[in-house]
């Protein structure tokens, strides 16, 4: 069996079959699965915890069927940590309660009796927000908090490139024009989207984020649009999609490239007309959106018609911002080291260390082929493994500069399979310089196929 891709969930409901159901459905997905049956008991499972996703049922008292304690205990358990993912669970699946939980903060939401194959695909695609939010190190305030009051952009960076970014976020948040972030992967195009949206008029209300990179191509369409009940075979409730969610707010289409062509048009209708109309349904619904995508495809892939409608392009780009790699702003580099030292020594209860100057040296000249992501990894190893010393260059484990073009041998000398795709993932990585889209393309895979790949093997 393979080896749990989370942590921890903790799932709430007052139905002993639910929390078995539940807990049967996600054994292989979690290390460890806690179930409680109550409000209160919720709240002392999670004191001191950071669960990957915690599962919540919208109705606890006998008979109850308006969500009030569910959306009562959402806003403790979002108050306690902003940074929770929470999947509402209900029986009465009514799109006027899933919106409103979305809204408050709730990362998605499911009904019961439910599908197991769409219980586990909404729970794994929630956790791994939550581990992108945590990687991205970047505070997410709670939403009483006003714009000025959330503080700078987390963006690290002086350069005058990074300048650059600074001022077209800063120009573009309190607009409604939408924006398109282009940048490597590793670049932080996150990072922009969260401070476009705590920079602007929406700053009160919910950033919904949906990553298309994540998602299986056949669910894109009821992630984003929402389904009625009937639709297809496995609709047996309406569901609520992502853009009507993020109605009031802003919504974050990361990858963007991944959308497939037959929805395009869709999406555009929905940017044209401010109106979303859910899979199977007659009617469109009015929607109040800012929309911020990312991509790292190239300009010339994206004006690529085969690739991307250009009439939702247009679209999309009304502001453009171009994320610089790593290795073009390296003067920023000692500045993300100083930070990343600091955030894992508390993390991890260490004392900082120190770099000795040649590792300084090692760091700045480094390519980073992974950008600020990979560096932060490099970091948060070298914390852990630090010992009294200052800290040398062996020990953020550099990959050499350059890497030899791989020459056709009569015989490998290594065949486990495991070591050779991780070896053929990393060539076309770093053959593409970490664009995804062609890397997969060389591979034979589509781009979730290889994101699972790099995932896997630690990529």
């Amino acid at each position: 069996m393979a080896a749990p891709e989370f942590d921890l969930c903790i799932i709430v409901d007052d139905d002993e079959d639910i929390l078995v159901a539940a807990r049967l459905a996600l054994r292989g997905l979690f290390r460890e699965l806690i179930t409680v049956s109550s409000p209160e008991r919720a709240i002392a499972a999670t004191a001191g915890r950071q669960p990957d996703v915690i599962l919540l049922d919208a109705n606890f008292a006998r008979g109850a069927t308006d969500a009030r304690e569910g959306l009562a205990l959402l806003d403790r358990l979002l108050t306690n940590d902003p940074e929770a993912i929470v999947v509402m669970i209900t029986a009465h699946a009514g799109v006027n309660v899933a919106v409103e939980a979305m809204k408050r903060g709730a990362t998605d939401f499911v009904s019961k009796p439910w599908e197991n194959e769409r219980l586990v695909q909404t729970v794994r695609t929630a956790a791994a927000l939550r581990r992108s939010r945590t990687a991205a190190d970047a505070p997410s305030p709670t939403p009483a908090l006003s714009s000025a009051a959330r503080g700078p952009s987390p963006l690290i960076g002086s350069a005058p490139s990074m300048a650059r970014v600074h001022s077209l976020i800063a120009r573009a948040a309190p607009t409604e024009a939408n924006v398109l972030v282009l940048g490597e992967n590793g670049t932080g195009k996150e990072l922009v989207a969260r401070a476009l949206h705590q920079q602007s008029h929406r700053a009160d209300r919910e950033m919904v984020t949906v990553d298309l990179g994540a998602v299986a191509t056949e669910l894109i369409d009821s992630e984003l649009f929402g389904h009625v009940k009937g639709a297809f075979t496995d609709a047996r409730s309406d569901r609520v999609g992502r853009i009507q969610a993020a109605d009031g707010g802003t919504l974050f289409l990361d990858e963007i490239g991944n959308l497939p062509l037959h929805l395009q048009p869709k999406l555009l209708t929905v940017l044209e007309q401010r109106k979303v109309t859910p899979v199977g349904a007659n009617q469109p619904i009015p929607v109040d959106i800012r929309v911020i995508a990312a991509t790292n495809m190239t300009p010339a892939m994206l004006r690529d018609e085969r690739q991307f409608r250009q009439d939702l392009l247009f679209r999309l780009n009304t502001v453009e911002i171009d994320l610089p790699p790593l290795r073009d702003r390296r003067e920023d580099v000692p500045a993300l080291i100083d930070h990343y030292l600091s955030l894992y020594a508390e993390r991890y209860k260490r004392p900082r260390p120190e770099l000795s100057p040649q590792a300084l040296g090692a760091l700045v000249a480094h390519d980073w082929p992974g950008n600020v992501r990979a560096l932060r990894h490099a970091v948060e190893r070298a914390v852990i493994l630090a010992g009294d010393g200052p800290l040398e260059s062996d020990a953020f484990a550099l990959a050499p500069a350059a890497t030899p073009r791989v020459t056709a041998e009569p015989a490998m000398s290594d065949l486990n399979l495991d070591r050779v795709e991780r070896r053929l993932v990393e060539e076309a990585l770093k053959k593409h310089g970490y664009n995804i889209s062609s890397a997969a393309h060389e591979l034979g895979l589509s781009r979730a196929a290889l994101y699972r790949r790099m995932e896997k093997h630690g990529l």
